[in-house]
């Protein structure tokens, strides 16, 4: 390049150029250009390039498309929209597929064609029907608490193999989530401000593709809120735990006994935080008591948000708790900022 101008070279399946490496190496130092690269995850995972141009690159994740970008060019009611999101996902293919039918093909045929390929190819998986039940009882799974462990006994449980090992659970897990498919939430302690290196949250980075690994049988409206609620505030760049608050209460016997209640999520991006709860319906006075429970005891001034699945004019009562629609939280950023 001999002049000024800035030239952005783009390069698609980088792992089909021989020596891949060694040229980008060299673009990578080649005044007045900018790279960008993606890649196959069987040959070229994102780690590879963070740790292959250390200091020299950035990795940017690309998300599905959020509620919001989804509902600029949904042709729809935004109830229908959300009933479709919540069931498809955000992928932007889906956009151009029309009906259940179609839509449900292309999310099947992108899961066995490319993700459980790529998964297969890279880490030279032969135990490829175990990997397949395993992929669905961690689908089942989310929003539950779970460790390799308790995965591997519920999937020798349900699915009937006794021969695989907790290592290979953990293993596994692994390789989903450098796929892409999964993401790890830690369990925080909110009041002893550390992280409970027990059991932990795992959430699909599309809930559409959830879904179609459980072959649209299971669409637990309250656990897949969860999950894009999970997503959305990932894509706002948020850092995001499930916390634990642990309290001593009386037992009818006059017994203090020590209880543990959860905040669904303990959102962290530099100095700001946000506590989250999600629930889908609440009837009476009652659920929503115990739906402020856990935040009433954190002892803090941070912004505290219970989002609900219904349409409601967002309020907040006296101890300041915020209380919003899924619909207002996903179509409106200024809840979390």
């Amino acid at each position: 390049m001999k002049d000024d101008n800035t030239y952005y070279i783009i390069i698609d399946e980088v792992q089909e150029v021989n020596d891949f490496v060694e040229v980008l190496s060299t673009l990578s130092v080649t005044e007045g250009t900018d790279v960008y690269v993606t890649g196959s995850n069987s040959r070229f995972l994102s780690s590879d390039v963070v740790t292959e141009f250390r200091g020299r690159g950035d990795e940017i994740h690309v998300w599905p498309l959020s509620f919001k970008e989804y509902m600029s060019v949904y042709d729809g009611s935004v109830e229908k929209g959300w009933a479709e999101y919540r069931m498809y996902g955000g992928l932007p293919q889906l956009l151009s597929q029309v009906g259940d039918d179609k839509k449900t093909d292309f999310l099947l045929h992108l899961y066995r064609t490319v993700y459980l390929r790529d998964i297969y190819e890279r880490n030279g998986i032969d135990l490829k029907q175990e990997f397949e039940e395993l992929s669905k009882t961690i689908a089942s799974s989310i929003g539950a608490p779970v460790s390799a462990r308790k995965i591997a006994d519920t999937f020798k449980s349900v699915a009937k193999v006794q021969n695989i090992a907790d290592k290979t659970v953990a293993l596994y897990m692994g390789y989903m989530q450098d796929a892409f498919l999964i993401e790890k939430s830690e369990r925080y302690d909110i009041k002893g401000r550390k992280y409970i290196g027990s059991l932990s949250k795992y959430y699909y980075q599309d809930v559409g593709l959830r879904n179609a690994i459980l072959s649209f049988r299971q669409n637990e409206v309250t656990h897949i809120m969860e999950n894009v609620i999970y997503n959305e505030m990932r894509m706002r760049g948020w850092l995001v735990d499930v916390g634990n608050i642990f309290n001593r209460v009386r037992n009818t016997e006059g017994q203090q006994q020590r209880i543990t209640l959860e905040v669904d999520f303990v959102c962290n991006k530099g100095s700001k935080r946000i506590y989250i709860q999600s629930a889908y319906k609440i009837p009476d006075a009652e659920k929503m008591e115990q739906e402020k429970r856990s935040l009433k005891l954190v002892d803090d001034s941070f912004h505290k948000l219970i989002v609900v699945g219904e349409h409601t004019k967002p309020w907040s009562d006296e101890n300041g708790i915020q209380i919003v629609s899924i619909y207002d939280f996903l179509l409106d950023l200024s809840f979390t900022e």
